[in-house]
């Protein structure tokens, strides 16, 4: 009999250990878990990104680079609206961009940046050093 009870004790322990669930994982870690085709001719960058008007600008440590206005900039500039206090804000961004040489006879920089799919968007950390605020 007692070791009846021990078996039973046994069978409802395991079964009872089935039933864990996964912990639910965000979107920044599924952007993560992505495999990326390595020839699909987009790569993945990280900078700060500007939108004002009808001029957007995409910097990074070293280069700066011009944005190609469409959907996906659109969809980015309204991601980042809650990170800026005023319009002429910039936000850190992560995304997977195409890079596109400037057409020969074109003003502008050297490169335009289309964007293809954004990975993340932060506040830009600022002092007060870096602003520049002219009054009358």
């Amino acid at each position: 009999m007692k070791k009846l009870v021990i078996i039973l004790v046994l069978i409802v322990s395991v079964l009872a250990c089935k039933n864990e669930t996964k912990p639910e994982v965000n979107l920044e870690e599924q952007n993560r878990a992505k495999s990326y085709d390595v020839n699909d001719g987009y790569i993945t960058m990280r900078g700060e990104f500007v939108y004002y008007a009808d001029a957007a600008v995409f910097q990074t440590s070293n280069d700066i680079y011009g944005v190609v206005i469409d959907e996906n900039m659109h969809l980015l500039n309204e991601t980042a609206k809650p990170f800026k206090t005023a319009d002429t804000d910039g936000v850190m961004v992560t995304a997977r961009v195409k890079k596109i040489k400037k057409p020969e006879g074109e003003e502008g920089w050297p490169f335009s940046l289309e964007i293809k799919e954004i990975l993340k968007v932060e506040a830009t950390k600022k002092s007060n050093k870096d602003v520049i605020k002219l009054s009358n």
